[in-house]
């Protein structure tokens, strides 16, 4: 009787391997399709490369640090974000507030918004009666603050300078004297923040002369009157959400003009450490 010989397999892998190569080869056409139709970012790509190897060799248009040198390394100089911006503010916040409760209360309030911070100084700090030049205790209260300025200057989207005056005792209303007073006063404070910061983007500051045409407080007595007679900064924060809420790249879509240098891009600034306590 013929005895049974054991059917020897085959020299090939096992029938599963056909199926799994069958797999990634698909997988791999479908990634090189989504490669294909997708735009690559050249700055995100940079910061990922940087962010595993600080010495890999890219171009010189790689985007640069805080003090103006390539420093990518970690991933510290990516793009700000909305919670970084909120962050600064407060911190903003928290150092003018610290500042105000050292000195009188009556001659600077502040108080914090939703992506803002808004500093009162009354009159009599900044300015003598009538006049427009900044008084030494009003260059001290600005040299206390600008440095905190400076620091959050790349989350700024806009710093206001409100000058306001109070109704005039006589009937007789000058508008000329009231509005030049008024635009003079916000004009000089604003001067003095440009002469004494290289930081501060100078098209981030505005100055406006309310006159007497927005009080905060009665004018038929003269300590109410005082109240109304104040220098308002109001520092707003970029808003990432919303490109035209920068108040420049607004300034050129509304006017429909070009902006210079944007080539169909907002410029972006590369974020500078929180602000900390002196």
């Amino acid at each position: 009787m013929a005895s049974l010989k054991k059917k020897k397999s085959g020299g090939g892998g096992a029938n599963w391997m056909d199926t799994y190569g069958d797999m990634v080869t698909l997988l791999l056409c479908f990634f090189v399709l989504l490669y294909s139709i997708s735009s690559i970012d050249e700055q995100k790509w940079m910061w990922v490369v940087k962010s595993f190897n600080e010495n890999a060799a890219l171009n010189d248009d790689a985007p640069e640090g805080p003090e103006g040198e390539q420093n990518l390394g970690g991933g510290n100089d990516m793009p700000m974000t909305q919670n970084e911006i909120n962050e600064v503010f407060d911190t903003l916040y928290e150092y003018i507030a610290e500042y105000a409760a050292q000195q009188d209360s009556a001659s600077i309030t502040v108080s914090e918004g939703d992506g803002m911070v808004f500093i009162s100084f009354s009159d009599s700090l900044f300015f003598d009666g009538d006049r427009y030049a900044l008084r030494k205790e009003g260059q001290a209260a600005l040299d206390a603050i600008l440095p905190a300025l400076e620091q959050a200057a790349p989350y700024i989207n806009e710093i206001r300078v409100l000058g306001h005056t109070a109704t005039a005792l006589s009937n007789t209303y000058n508008a000329r004297k009231d509005r030049t007073l008024a635009s003079n006063r916000a004009n000089e404070v604003l001067v003095y923040l440009l002469e004494h910061s290289d930081v501060l983007d100078p098209a981030r500051l505005i100055s406006l002369g309310y006159g007497q045409w927005r009080p905060v407080a009665p004018n038929d007595v003269e300590s109410e009157r005082a109240k109304n007679r104040r220098v308002e900064l109001i520092i707003t924060g970029e808003d990432l959400e919303d490109a035209l809420s920068d108040s420049v790249a607004q300034y050129y879509t509304e006017t429909g003009q070009s902006q210079p240098g944007a080539e169909g891009e907002l410029p972006a600034d590369a974020p500078l450490p929180a602000v900390t306590q002196p």
